[in-house]
């Protein structure tokens, strides 16, 4: 049986504000997150992005129907393979009680997936989205955009020579 992680207090201040630590260098905090669309035929499906606080590069955006606890363990444990371990893994409580300045990496790089590629397409079916479009978005996310945050430079430049990435469609990996 898993034993649950005691929960963490947040550093108060007198006025009654939080403040959350800041990632300070890669690996330090990743943040993850769901976004949901539809598919042409009316279709759900979410997708769970993983973000890494510091570097601001995306590490996986994994898109399926439904995605379950089982799933998020599943892409996380990949992600620890191939890119270390983080020290915290932030994420909110849900979408009653998430508040978007406690994941704000997450919420931000969400709005502009949403902004920049989900409200302009349609996608036809689940493959498409994940396999061309919304891996093709991450990938430039990554590798060619400028962030003003992080000097006008892209999060992860060398990763353009890296194959395959993580992107998951129903369980499985699509390379």
């Amino acid at each position: 049986m898993l034993q649950k992680q005691p929960k963490r207090g947040r550093l108060w201040l007198n006025d009654g504000s939080c403040v959350r630590l800041r990632p300070q260098y890669p690996n330090h905090i990743w943040a993850y997150d769901f976004v949901m669309d539809r598919t042409h035929d009316g279709g759900a499906f979410r997708m769970l992005t993983v973000i890494d606080g510091y570097t601001r590069e995306c590490l996986a955006i994994v898109v399926d129907r439904k995605l379950r606890s089982t799933d998020v363990i599943e892409a996380l444990a990949e992600l620890f393979v191939r890119k270390g371990t983080p020290e915290h893994i932030r994420s909110d409580d849900g979408p009653e009680s998430g508040s978007p300045w406690e994941n704000g990496y997450c919420e931000s790089f969400n709005g502009r997936l949403r902004g920049e590629l989900l409200n302009g397409e349609i996608f036809y079916t689940l493959q498409e989205a994940t396999k061309t479009l919304i891996e093709e978005w991450r990938r430039e996310y990554n590798e060619i955009r400028p962030h003003g945050s992080l000097g006008y430079r892209s999060p992860a430049p060398q990763t353009r020579t890296l194959t395959p990435v993580l992107a998951l469609v129903g369980g499985g990996r699509l390379d």
